[in-house]
This record gives C-alpha cells, structure tokens and sequence, in this order.
C-alpha cells in the first residue's frame, strides 16, 4: 500500500487531521479515538525521569503510539529531525539527550501545535530547539542534515508514506538512523475504510499493512534492523477496537539505519 493515491480529496484529509490536532493541542482533555496523555506514556515505556524533565503540557498532548528512544540511541551532539512534532513532548526528550552542542527539529503542519510547543520551549528555555512548519512529505531542511529521524504516530496519517520515507532518507546522513513508531495493520485494510477520511485522521484507515510499510522504508535506501510490536498501545473507541481485531491494526516500533 503506497498511499500514493486514494479515492478521497487529500486537502479534505489534511483539514481533518488539522482540526484533530488543533483540538489535540488546544483541549487535549476532549474526546479522542485515541488516548493521550502521561499514563498513556508511561504506559508505552517512557521513563519517569524523562517526563519529569520536559513540560507538563506538552505531556497532556502527546498522542504517540509507541516508545523508540531506546531504538534512537541519542547521543550528545547528534541532530535530530522530529516529523510531525506535534506539541513537543518528544522534541523535548530528544533535547535532553542530545544536550546543548546538538540540535532537535520538530517540523509540523498544525500552526497550533507548533505555537504550543514554541510557548513551552521559551517557558522552559529548551535553546537547542527549534520548530518549522511543513509536512513531513516535503521537509524544509537541506539533505543529510540529520543524525536521526524520530516521528510517533505521525506516517500512518500520511497518504504517500513512501514519499516520506523518502524524506527521511534524504534528510539523514550516511550511518544515521530512522526511530519510529507509528500504526501498522497484519491484513491490508478494505477499501471502504481505506477511503474514509475520517478515519484516516483517526489513525485507523491510513494504517499499512505491516511488509508492505517495511518494503516502502526499504525502498527508500534504508536498512530495517528492528521491529517491535507495541501490545500496550490500544484504541479506545469502539470503531477503532472493531477495526484493531479484525484486521490486526496495531502499533510498532523501527529502527532503520541508512547505509
């Protein structure tokens, strides 16, 4: 499943998942097909440590699907590039890890999430930050800028996830390293939810299915070297449940290094 074409409007896809996302950043404590939050965190395996050193906000937004730090491997002085930042939460780990001589790049189309996570950032005097608004399709970045490309429940949303893989290895440097995790499906996704916008902003109807996702990333030059399912990561609607048992939608964590 390339995503390269679908039978809905993409612009009709990106205003949904803008105005999701909006309400993710805005009122992270309304209604969701999904949870967010701290438990849901902690839950996935973020440390307390960690989360106990970046701003509470950005937590009570965060929307992740997984846990891939230990897959990134940070280490001090490295870039990192955040795809689909949202409101920081990651952005600001990978900030702890990389210290003061490197650099993290949250890019994100949602003008609201990039305004409350730039808000934090000031607040928290998190220098080595920095946002950009863009998509993750066509980051505006020049290539092999980066040590490591991270982004959590972001790919699933877009509807040409090679071209994104593309980015990514363009983006990173010979050795670098890709850390992801994002929604998958085990059977291929049948047509009519495939072609529900609506349910693609809900991370459900844009899920690859899990070789096909795997061949795109090696298709784009990048060597697979992990994957691990996510078991604690679970949906919360009844739609999403329903779709989750009968066609194996579910979360997974990938380590990818460029050659």
């Amino acid at each position: 499943m390339s995503g390269a074409t679908v039978a809905f409007d993409p612009k009709d896809l990106e205003t949904k998942v803008k105005d999701m996302y909006r309400a993710v950043a805005e009122h992270p404590d309304g209604e969701f097909h999904f949870e967010m939050g701290r438990a849901l965190a902690e839950r996935l395996g973020y440390p307390t440590d960690y989360l106990d050193r970046v701003p509470a906000e950005a937590i009570a937004s965060f929307a992740g699907v997984g846990y891939y730090f230990h897959l990134a491997a940070l280490v001090a002085g490295e870039t990192v590039v955040d795809l689909g930042s949202g409101s920081g939460m990651d952005t600001f780990i990978a900030a702890r890890h990389v210290g003061e001589k490197g650099k993290v790049i949250g890019v994100d189309m949602t003008d609201e999430q990039r305004a409350k996570a730039d808000r934090l950032r000031d607040a928290d005097s998190f220098t080595n930050v920095t946002y950009l608004k863009g998509y993750i399709e066509e980051v505006p970045l020049p290539a092999a800028c980066a040590d490591v490309v991270i982004s959590n429940g972001v790919i699933n949303l877009a509807t040409d996830k090679g071209r994104v893989f593309q980015e990514a290895a363009r983006l990173l440097k010979s050795g670098g390293r890709l850390a992801i995790s994002d929604i998958v499906t085990e059977i291929q996704l049948p047509e009519n939810i495939v072609c529900n916008s609506t349910l693609w902003a809900a991370c459900i109807g844009g899920a690859a299915q899990q070789d096909s996702y795997r061949t795109l990333i090696e298709g784009a030059g990048l060597r697979v070297e992990t994957v691990e399912d996510n078991p604690a990561y679970q949906f919360i609607s009844e739609n999403a449940k329903g779709a989750s048992r009968k066609y194996g939608v579910k979360s997974v964590s990938i380590l990818a290094v460029k050659p």
